[in-house]
């Protein structure tokens, strides 16, 4: 705790960084509490009206309030990120540091595993695997996570080439330690710094991987189906109309626009 105040003291990005990661999870966790409206709430006689005090996002093409969807759909997109990136860690982490540390047969046996799976589009692979399991969120986000897979095994592989060879690990071997011990007590926490980094970046790939499909057509996606709907706002059967809405808050864009009139 001592390093990481320290760490925090001295960095104040990753102190606004963590502020807001804390407040989206707690907005995500309090989301009945503190959104203004309920998620399905209509109201056909303000629709897609413009930021005002009791709509601060406006509203959308069925008069439901946008910044209480929003708020409502954080949890089901915070769970399906999480839970892409946590099974892709959960198998790819494992499988990259026996590749790396074993050696042999064993890591080209796995290598080329991982180089088949690489050599699949990710696309076509999610939906063999969703295609397998059956459509619905969690199957989605499984889906997800296997496609993620290889790539963080493939790179634990390659941090545990470099970690395996230092002397700490010899020497851990030399006082007879166990394959367990070495590899959870000395290789892993050493090598696994690249991967954290590359979880984190994968959890917005995630996010937009849940996402995409309602934008493309809200009845194709296969994750959480309508009407619960994760943090995206427009997605419903009547999403288009709203999309083709040339100036939806002409208070807000008016402006931006001043400069452009002599190209009107």
């Amino acid at each position: 705790m001592r390093k990481l105040r320290d760490w925090l003291g001295g960095n104040s990005a990753a102190v606004l960084a963590l502020f807001f990661l804390v407040a989206l999870f707690a907005l995500a966790l309090a989301a009945t509490l503190v959104a203004p409206f309920g998620p399905t709430a209509q109201n056909l006689g303000n629709t897609l009206a413009e930021p005002s005090w009791q709509h601060w996002m406006g509203t959308d093409d069925l008069g439901r309030d946008v910044l209480s969807r929003l708020i409502h759909g954080a949890p089901a997109s915070l769970f399906a990120s999480f839970l892409a990136v946590g099974v892709a860690a959960a198998i790819g982490v494992p499988v990259g540091l026996l590749a790396g540390f074993m050696g042999g047969w064993v890591d080209d046996a796995i290598s080329r595993v991982i180089d088949t799976l690489l050599s699949f589009p990710g696309i076509v692979l999610a939906i063999g695997v969703t295609g397998a399991l059956g459509i619905g969120l969690t199957n989605a986000m499984l889906a997800v996570g296997i496609v993620f897979a290889p790539g963080l095994a493939r790179l634990m592989r390659a941090q545990t080439l470099v970690v395996k060879q230092e002397l700490y690990v010899d020497a851990s071997r030399c006082f007879g330690a166990s394959l367990g011990r070495i590899l959870l007590r000395h290789v892993m926490p050493n090598a696994v710094q690249p991967v954290i980094v590359q979880v984190t970046l994968l959890l917005a790939v995630a996010l937009l991987a849940d996402v995409r499909p309602r934008h493309r057509h809200p009845a194709d996606g296969a994750g959480l189906q309508h009407p619960r709907r994760g943090a995206a706002p427009g997605a419903g059967p009547d999403a288009p109309a709203a999309l083709i809405r040339p100036d939806p808050w002409p208070k807000l864009t008016k402006p931006f626009n001043v400069g452009f009139k002599g190209f009107d």
